[in-house]
């Protein structure tokens, strides 16, 4: 709190933003894990979705915290709906079908303990003890490729614990039964993040950069939450890019957010009407595929498959075409025959090993 004029700083509305929308979220999901936020939790590098959740703020805290300190004008509008494009992957999933013999590429930590083959690492979620010395780098079966031909004195961020080396690497080579034959070794490449894309047209003169007020009211929140075999998740758009610490001082720069709620069943233009006084800020209110409650059940279909061996901790529940995300080792023939029955034009794969095409 301010003392000179009794407003809530920044930090403050940070704080209980991400509180408020921590337990509305929880509050609103099945009872299968979370596997952003254990991937949060863990500190493994991981890849925001193009779209951020209103009521998920508390796994993306920085994106959620870059978004309330923006200033403007003030002047907000409202949109009608645009065409509404796939989230994740945009292509047939199939293309990322890995057989013996194609050329695949890999990103990320590279583990190299005594007598044992070096492996590629799968983020996975991992719980990290504070106040104990850090364990050596392991990695299970279903997360970790075997590597052969790495430079283990080129890798990034290299670190050696307890005689087991580690580190980063983008590696390039030939897949066979489950190991990588390297042809060639980088750097890790550097995350370029996406536009957070607006299933709107904007308004004349584009979005504006609104105040920092929480643009979803408790009304907001009530409305959409009475519909959940009407309406999809409330959602945050960031239609320029998510702020980032390019002013002086690191600073973020201030850039848009569009408040977004989709549509599954019912009337675009009557929910729009109902929603446009509930909403402080820019709002896009489209048609989308699926309800609220649609995606809840084809998360928990997903979870009810036996999809471990395949390095798939849980689902991510999102919007979109494809409103369920699945990280998993490699999309090989038998993950395709297992996850077709769900339908893979609803599902999202983020493969770690993926095809050079």
């Amino acid at each position: 709190m301010n003392p000179t004029d009794g407003r809530m700083n920044p930090d403050d509305e940070v704080d209980d933003l991400l509180a408020k929308a921590g337990a509305q979220w929880r509050a609103g999901q099945p009872s299968a894990p979370e596997p952003d936020l254990d991937r949060i939790t863990a500190g493994v590098d991981r890849r925001f979705r193009r779209w951020v959740p209103a009521v998920a703020a508390a796994s993306v805290a920085v994106i959620a915290t870059a978004a309330l300190v923006v200033s403007g004008s003030g002047d907000e509008k409202v949109a009608g709906p645009g065409p509404t494009p796939a989230s994740g992957y945009e292509a047939d999933p199939s293309n990322l079908l890995v057989r013996n013999g194609d050329r695949v590429e890999v990103d990320g930590l590279v583990i190299a303990a005594p007598g044992k083959p070096v492996v590629f690492c799968q983020p996975f979620p991992r719980l990290g003890v504070g106040g104990v010395p850090e364990p050596p780098p392991s990695c299970p079966t279903n997360h970790s490729v075997k590597l052969t031909g790495v430079d283990l004195d080129r890798l990034s961020r290299p670190s050696t614990i307890q005689g087991v080396r580690s580190g980063s690497a983008h590696l390039i080579g030939i897949w066979t039964d489950g190991s990588i034959a390297v042809q060639e070794q980088n750097v890790p490449r550097p995350f370029h993040e996406e536009n957070m894309e607006v299933p709107c047209a904007p308004p004349p003169g584009g979005w504006p950069v609104t105040n920092g007020a929480d643009p979803t009211s408790k009304k907001f929140q009530a409305f959409v939450d009475a519909r959940p075999d009407q309406l999809g998740a409330i959602w945050i758009g960031w239609p320029e890019g998510t702020p980032g610490p390019d002013l002086p001082g690191g600073s973020p720069s201030p850039k848009p957010t569009v408040v977004m709620v989709g549509v599954a069943h019912g009337d675009v233009a009557a929910i729009r009407q109902a929603v446009e006084p509930l909403s402080a800020g820019n709002l896009c209110v489209y048609r989308t595929r699926f309800s609220l409650n649609e995606v809840k059940q084809l998360g928990a279909a997903v979870m009810a498959l036996p999809l471990e061996q395949f390095g798939v901790d849980g689902p991510g529940l999102g919007v979109g075409n494809r409103p369920v995300d699945i990280s998993l080792l490699v999309v090989n023939e038998q993950a395709l025959a297992v996850l077709s029955p769900i339908g893979l034009d609803k599902l999202n794969l983020q493969p770690a090993v993926r095809p050079v095409r």
